[in-house]
């Protein structure tokens, strides 16, 4: 049987046995027809929240925050009514910002910038990234209870309309991405996100994939977005094409729980039992890039596998590792415990440091396989994972492992699937 996995721009096709369970995917739903007309429409009446024009209405200087080139959001279908609305209520073009919620990633330049938002919309509108480690750029605004201190970029802050674009999908730590999250993290500085990603928060165990209530970094993180304050989101959900299947607007809170609802709906996958073998994506460009963004592929198949099975990734990695940050972590710690342990501490902190706890969550229940022409396996093995030259090699070596009747499961989209074994 063939399926194609998705991988850097191309896919990946690979041969899988007859029978496997899967390919675990995206639900159906039928796509918006008419996405300008459907945004445009949420504009008047949104979800809990007075239209954008009223919003709008007297205010001088406004910013809107749109995911950066890691998150396949349509912002050349939402930033254009978004941009009209406040034009058509009088607020000048040049007090316009559309600043790019990069968190810690890198910036978004040049011909990047263009693909991110348009070539209209770049060459007429002042597009700028946010800089998480440079703290001047942000403000203070005081600490949470739980002790994360708030540091947002000031140009969000002192602006007077306050607006939030983005997608629905699950997300390894916040559960779903959206909302809230493009506030914290993406226009707060390291101070903030140190404190926010560390333990006390992640070895939650509500802190996963599909996971809202109970969940303390979804809980921190919309409290540190009600304190910086948002007046409007737009939120997108996308089929396995990566068409608009739901436009949501409104208010931060109301608008994302009506999206989460949606999404919930067609990306949970069932299984009826946990898997000896599990064949996934880091869910192609722009999500696999990079080994750092590729982790979300291995959490998104951690709750059907097996304690003990393996975890098959393909992704291309085109751009190595990830930041001299993350790299720093592989070179400095000998073992994911010994890791674990030095975090957990107060006296260890590397920015990034909490994607390879991710990554030490998932080595502690599986075995992880990693397919990519993006980095050899020499570089691959001294990343805590095993280097395959193909799914099918790989494959082949875990079946002489668990048997030829072991359970195989295949999620071609990686982490925009959520996996779930039934009952």
């Amino acid at each position: 049987m063939r399926v194609t996995l998705d991988y850097g721009k191309t896919g990946l096709d690979v041969e899988v046995p007859d029978g496997i369970i899967g390919p675990l995917s995206i639900q159906p739903a039928p796509i918006v027809a008419d996405p300008d007309r459907t945004l445009r429409e949420l504009l008047i009446n949104p979800i809990g929240s007075p239209p954008l024009a009223e919003l709008a209405r007297g205010k001088k200087s406004a910013c809107i925050l749109i995911c950066d080139i890691t998150r396949p959001v349509p912002n050349k279908v939402l930033l254009p009514p978004i941009l009209e609305t406040l034009e058509a209520e009088g607020m000048a073009r040049e007090n316009i910002l559309i600043l790019i919620a990069t968190g810690l990633h890198r910036p978004n330049e040049g011909a990047e910038l263009v693909e991110l938002v348009g070539p209209e919309i770049a060459a007429n509108y002042r597009v700028e990234n946010h800089f998480g480690k440079v703290l001047e750029e942000h403000t203070y605004l005081g600490t949470t209870a739980r002790g994360v201190p708030v540091w947002i970029d000031t140009r969000y802050v002192q602006a007077e309309l306050k607006i939030a674009t983005g997608l629905i999908e699950p997300h390894l730590m916040a559960g779903y991405s959206g909302g809230r999250k493009l506030i914290c993290p993406g226009i707060a500085a390291l101070e903030t996100v140190k404190v926010w990603h560390g333990p006390q928060f992640l070895e939650h165990p509500k802190a996963d994939c599909g996971h809202l209530e109970g969940n303390p970094v979804h809980e921190e993180n919309t409290l540190i977005a009600r304190l910086t304050g948002c007046d409007f989101i737009v939120n997108v959900t996308l089929d396995a094409k990566r068409q608009i299947t739901s436009i949501v607007a409104g208010d931060m809170e109301q608008a994302f729980m009506a999206g989460v609802n949606f999404a919930r709906q067609i990306v949970q996958a069932n299984v009826t039992a946990e898997c000896d073998i599990v064949i996934t994506s880091g869910a192609g460009y722009p999500l696999d890039t990079t080994f750092y963004q590729a982790v979300k592929g291995m959490t998104g198949a951690l709750p059907i596998v097996k304690q003990g099975g393996t975890i098959i990734l393909a992704a291309s990695m085109t751009e190595g590792i990830g930041s001299p940050e993350f790299q720093q972590l592989f070179r400095e710690n000998d073992s994911l415990p010994g890791f674990v342990q030095r975090i957990m501490g107060k006296d260890y902190f590397v920015m990034d440091q909490w994607q390879l706890e991710e990554l030490a969550k998932v080595c502690r229940k599986a075995k992880v396989k990693i397919v990519t022409h993006g980095l050899t396996p020499e570089v691959l093995n001294k990343l805590f994972v095993e280097s395959a030259p193909s799914v099918e090699q790989a494959l082949a070596e875990s079946l002489v492992e668990y048997g030829p009747a072991a359970r195989i499961a295949v999620i071609p989209k990686g982490p925009y699937v959520l996996p779930v074994v039934a009952g």
